[in-house]
């Protein structure tokens, strides 16, 4: 039956025509055979009048029924997984068609037994709806024995037994492309273990994950529990992990679109799985309030955390989104990907330095945007150790003659991306960030933009991270190379950083540090095993890994907290507030001028400066 609905290169129509076929060969049996029941099954019993009636009526039965059942779709959805909603359909079909059969019975004068309408009726809804599940029937008990062998089959585990499991087990048994074999579900729920989800057994728990792996010889699962606390989903990826199939898992509830689970949402295990991280959850509608209609500017926007704010901007409908960048080929890519994605979008990208003060006014005055997102920054710690008035013209300067430049025309909002490292800072990039901060407390008081920073650490696969290093260094066959075996970062992934961004900016009122809530510290020793044996390796053995010892500037751990600073909760349970630091604002321009003219001069005291005006910061002197 599968083969004869989904042969291949056979057009939705020609199949469409046949279940219509179909169909109508099930109409006539099925008052044929209420005709028959109602005379005992004794053919020559049936009066002349009614053998003519049933023949004389059996081409509007037939007519009526494939008309309601096209209205109602019923040929569009027998390609799709058989459910509920078709059986729905099916049931609102054949209550349309009990009026449409009472005036055909009028119209042409049927006298025909009260019997025989009513099993006529019953036989042929039971018919028609069968054979719309009757390929769901073939493929879940027949589908996995075409096209492969079953030694070429992925055979698969699904651990989560609730919603998301049941609609990805569907596709997958009726995907007849995909050469998979659904052998088993894990569930932590008792009472579902020893029970069936779509034909499949509920075989136990996370602790039988192991055993049942061995079991039915399972090369590939797929953790569909998209809703999963972050502490549960890394105990139970911890498991999977040691059997060395391939783990996929199913989007997020942060990600998923309208509740959508299919294969082609499915993405293999990555390391940020591995966190245990709560999920992050924000308003969208608050968010999308904020911005849409408004023009937006991000500086720094070809970048990692730039761009991504430029994306999930896109989807806020703005009235203009502008990209300001100093690398043309971030900013290429970015505005090629958004023209793609978001075609009515007005987008603007620019190329130019927030250093430069006359391009950085130049561009506020054509524009004039509401909302400033600052991300541009030189981020790179080591490097900045090298080269710290370079540090200081880009990040501390460039900040400032930026948000000047937004307060001079008006701009509502202006939000700086900063990091942990401006928290008790030992490198002079973490300082700079911490002048940042500075800056944008102080333009706060002196003109009418509300001016806010968002602090948090560590983002997952942004440029210069560890991930990429370490995926580098095991594709070239190792040593994966760790500074400190006791060093900890917190992390998060750039959508869910950038969509607390958002959300923190919703918030702002001016002044504040939005403080993202980061979890629980992680061990960089313990990701790059983790990042080993999700990549196939066993880590000592295969791929070996090596201390190099802390960097300049590198602490073995972050804050995101000043002492000083108060701690404000907001709506959202992630999002804290520090509150602003007071200080002597015309004592700090004139050390903005100080450093401007000493940087300019790439001066060997600069460092020194630096820590003359952030307290905080501590460094090696020379």
């Amino acid at each position: 039956m599968n083969k004869l609905l989904e042969g291949k290169g056979v057009p939705w129509v020609h199949q469409a025509i046949l279940v219509a076929f179909l169909d109508s060969l099930f109409v006539v049996i099925s008052y044929g055979v209420a005709l028959i029941l109602r005379f005992d099954f004794s053919f020559s019993s049936i009066p002349e009048p009614y053998r003519s009636g049933y023949l004389w009526s059996m081409p509007f039965w037939i007519a009526s029924t494939i008309v309601v059942f096209y209205a109602f779709r019923l040929y569009h959805s027998i390609w799709r997984l058989a459910s509920i909603s078709e059986l729905q359909m099916s049931i609102a079909a054949y209550i349309v068609l009990l009026p449409v059969y009472g005036l055909g019975i009028m119209f042409m004068h049927l006298r025909m037994p009260k019997a025989y309408y009513f099993m006529g009726f019953i036989i042929s809804f039971c018919m028609t709806t069968a054979l719309r599940f009757s390929y769901r029937m073939f493929q879940t008990y027949f589908g996995n024995r075409d096209g492969a062998g079953e030694e070429e089959q992925n055979r698969i585990m699904v651990i989560g037994g609730g919603a998301a499991g049941q609609t990805l087990i569907r596709e997958l048994i009726n995907s007849r492309r995909l050469h998979t074999k659904v052998c088993c579900v894990i569930d932590d729920n008792p009472n579902k273990i020893g029970r069936v989800l779509e034909g499949i057994p509920i075989v136990g728990d996370r602790n039988d994950i192991l055993t049942m792996v061995n079991r039915y010889k399972i090369n590939h699962i797929i953790y569909a529990i998209p809703a999963t606390t972050g502490k549960n989903q890394k105990e139970i990826l911890n498991i999977c992990k040691e059997t060395k199939c391939r783990l996929q898992t199913v989007p997020g509830v942060y990600q998923l679109v309208n509740g959508e689970v299919s294969v082609s949402k499915l993405r293999d295990v990555d390391i940020a799985d591995l966190l245990g991280r709560a999920q992050v959850r924000v308003n969208n509608d608050e968010i999308f309030r904020a911005i849409r209609g408004r023009k937006v500017l991000v500086t720094g926007g070809g970048g990692s955390i730039g761009s991504e704010l430029c994306r999930q901007i896109a989807k806020a409908k703005p009235k203009q989104l502008i990209i300001f960048d100093i690398y043309e080929n971030n900013a290429y890519e970015i505005q090629q990907e958004l023209r793609r994605v978001y075609p009515q979008l007005d987008l603007v990208v620019l190329i130019g330095s927030v250093r430069n003060s006359n391009r950085i006014n130049q561009v506020m005055h054509t524009y004039k945007p509401d909302i400033v997102y600052h991300a541009a920054a030189h981020k790179h710690v080591p490097l900045m150790e090298d080269s710290p008035n370079e540090a200081i013209k880009n990040n501390v300067l460039g900040t400032y003659k930026t948000a000047m430049a937004a307060a001079k025309v008006g701009a509502k909002k202006f939000v700086l991306i900063s990091t942990d490292k401006a928290v008790n800072p030992t490198n002079i990039m973490g300082a700079s960030k911490r002048l940042c901060e500075m800056v944008v407390q102080m333009m706060n008081r002196k003109t009418d933009t509300d001016f806010v920073a968002v602090r948090f650490g560590n983002v997952l696969g942004s440029n210069g991270s560890v991930i990429p290093l370490f995926k580098k260094q095991i594709a070239e066959g190792g040593p994966v190379t760790v500074t400190d075996k006791d060093i900890i970062r917190y992390f998060m992934t750039i959508p869910e950083a950038v969509a607390l961004v958002l959300q923190a900016s919703y918030y702002a009122e001016g002044g504040e540090i939005f403080v993202l809530d980061m979890g629980d510290p992680v061990r960089i020793d313990d990701m790059a095993r983790n990042l080993i044996r999700l990549s196939g390796y066993e880590p000592d053995v295969e791929i070996p890994i090596v201390y190099t010892g802390l960097r300049p500037g590198e602490k073995l751990y972050e804050e995101l907290l000043m002492d000083e600073e108060g701690l404000q909760d907001t709506a959202n349970e992630m999002i804290h507030i520090g509150h602003p630091i007071d200080m002597d604002d015309d004592w700090f321009e004139e050390k903005l001028k100080l450093l401007d003219k000493v940087s300019r001069q790439d001066s060997a005291r600069i460092k020194e400066i630096v820590a003359e005006i952030v307290p905080t910061y501590h460094y090696k002197k020379k």
